[in-house]
């Protein structure tokens, strides 16, 4: 494993989440489940303009977090659970690794 990739991806993940907006789409087609949502309907939900929408929908799309497909002529965005696993696992998987025998009640809940 490359660590600075790993690194590098978080970093850019994590970026994208930091907006409010970002976030708010992502934890709404995260809570879609893996159908996912029609554009229009994500439109109604975050009661963005159509055009701020897609600014922020191509930012998750860049960053690997959503991904879209084309049924007929509507656009469905779904979330990326992978995606969403590997960056919230960088975070946790080495919870305490330095901490020595004092462990971390962080990891014990992770598990």
């Amino acid at each position: 494993m490359f660590a600075g990739m790993d690194t590098k991806t978080t970093a850019m993940r994590l970026e994208a989440l930091g907006n409010e907006t970002r976030l708010e789409v992502f934890r709404i087609l995260v809570r879609a489940g893996r159908d996912g949502l029609p554009v229009g309907e994500l439109q109604r939900r975050t009661g963005s303009a159509r055009s701020t929408l897609s600014h922020h929908l191509h930012k998750l799309i860049a960053v690997g977090l959503v991904h879209q497909e084309r049924d007929g002529t509507t656009l469905f965005c779904h979330a990326n659970y992978a995606a969403m696993d590997e960056t919230l696992g960088f975070l946790t998987r080495e919870c305490c690794a330095d901490a020595g025998t004092a462990g971390c009640d962080a990891k014990e809940a992770a598990a």
